[in-house]
């Protein structure tokens, strides 16, 4: 007695242990192939242009000067601050405006040439 229900035990946890498998099929490999592709590029809108506003340059001469000390001292002079650069100041002011030039020109060629670049991508699919 003792015996047989060993047998039933080894039997039983034989059976919990190997689980479905005994009565399944066995599995098929499954074969993993990785495709590379590019996720699409985002080309996100230019900023809007510069709306610049035109600048107008009054020299200052020593007659303009004393004209205009003469409408302060009658009180009718116009209401407005006048700025002075020297002959360096003014021509560090024209090359920083060129170097800003420059800057703008060259991203927007970079700009151009990565968009076109996706277009020869997406075109060749």
């Amino acid at each position: 007695m003792k015996k047989t229900l060993i047998q039933i035990n080894t039997i039983i946890l034989m059976v919990i242990l190997s689980g479905c498998s005994l009565f399944s099929e066995p599995t098929k490999p499954i074969e993993v192939v990785t495709i590379q592709e590019r996720p699409p590029m985002y080309h996100p809108p230019l900023p809007m242009e510069m709306q610049l506003g035109d600048v107008i340059f009054e020299v200052l001469t020593p007659e303009i000067m004393a004209d205009y000390l003469k409408l302060v001292e009658e009180g009718s002079a116009p209401a407005r601050p006048y700025y002075a650069l020297t002959t360096q100041q003014y021509e560090n002011l024209s090359m920083n405006m060129a170097e800003i030039k420059r800057y703008v020109t060259n991203i927007l060629q970079v700009v151009k040439f990565y968009r076109d670049y996706d277009k020869e991508e997406t075109g060749q699919k």
